[in-house]
C-alpha cells in the first residue's frame, strides 16, 4: 500500500503546539509523515515508536489487571511531548508537541484521526474477476 496520507496527518498539526506526525507500521517502518519532518528523522521516529509501543504493552500487567490493554504511550521532555496511539490494524500514530500544547485537544484530535486512518488503511475486498470451471 502506497497511499499518501500526509494530508490527513496534517490535521493533527491544526492543534496549536502540535509539531510533527508520523504514521508507523507494526514492524517499525514509516508509512507516512507530515511535511515538516524529513524522511530520515521520520524513519528514526518510526523505529523508536514501534519499540515504545512494544515496551508499553509488556508492562501492561503493572496496572494490576491481567486484562489490561495498551491504549497510549505519553513521553514528556523538557521541550514537549510525544504521544503514541494505535491507528488501525498494525499501525500507530506518533505526534510530537510543544510543552504548552492542550493535551486534551491533541489527544482528542488524534482519536479523530485514528478513526479516519482506520478507514484509509483497511483494504477493500477484491472483486471476483472471473474463474475457470
Amino acid at each position: 500500500m502506497n497511499k499518501d496520507l500526509s494530508w490527513m496527518l496534517a490535521g493533527a498539526l491544526e492543534i496549536p503546539g502540535a509539531l510533527h506526525a508520523v504514521l508507523v507500521s507494526r514492524d517499525g517502518l514509516q508509512m507516512s509523515r507530515t511535511a515538516d519532518i524529513g524522511r530520515d528523522d521520520a524513519d528514526k521516529v518510526a523505529a523508536a515508536a514501534s519499540g515504545l509501543q512494544s515496551l508499553s504493552r509488556t508492562v501492561a500487567f503493572f496496572c494490576g489487571d491481567s486484562g489490561v490493554q495498551w491504549r497510549q504511550t505519553l513521553i514528556e521532555f523538557t521541550g514537549g511531548w510525544v504521544f503514541l496511539i494505535a491507528a488501525g490494524d498494525g499501525a500507530y500514530l506518533a505526534v510530537a508537541a510543544s510543552s504548552d500544547v492542550d493535551m486534551g485537544a491533541i489527544t482528542f484530535r488524534m482519536q479523530q484521526l485514528v478513526g479516519q486512518l482506520g478507514k484509509e488503511l483497511s483494504t477493500d475486498l477484491r472483486e471476483e474477476v472471473g474463474h475457470r470451471s
